[in-house]
């Protein structure tokens, strides 16, 4: 059995690490979100083939809804954690314009 001591050094380490944590979650720093690219810019073609033309573009929205389809499949074999992160990539590239104008590269 454990000695009164020794359980009080064990919660005194506990609040330690607990507190550095909330200490860790209150510090902040700066952070900026990319554009996009104006037309003409450095690497706008790249942005517009990759971003525009296929992610939003008819390519993105069939994998999304093949991905939809997909979990479907999924669900009915009753594999549903599988199922539930095929959902989620289908939604990503359905949604795909919204994800990319709210999140965009976080630079820190």
């Amino acid at each position: 059995m454990k000695t009164h001591q020794e359980r009080k050094i064990r919660q005194s380490k506990k609040i330690a690490a607990l507190t550095l944590l909330v200490a860790a979650c209150l510090l902040s720093t700066n952070a900026m979100a990319m554009t996009v690219p104006a037309a003409g810019s450095f690497a706008y073609d790249l942005y517009d083939i990759g971003v525009n033309q296929i992610l939003l573009g008819p390519i993105g929205f069939v994998g999304g809804v093949g991905c939809m389809v997909f979990a479907a499949i999924l669900a009915i074999r009753q594999m549903i954690l599988p199922a539930a992160g095929v959902v989620l990539g289908g939604a990503f590239l359905l949604k795909a314009d919204t994800v990319v104008q709210s999140v965009g590269s976080m630079i820190c």
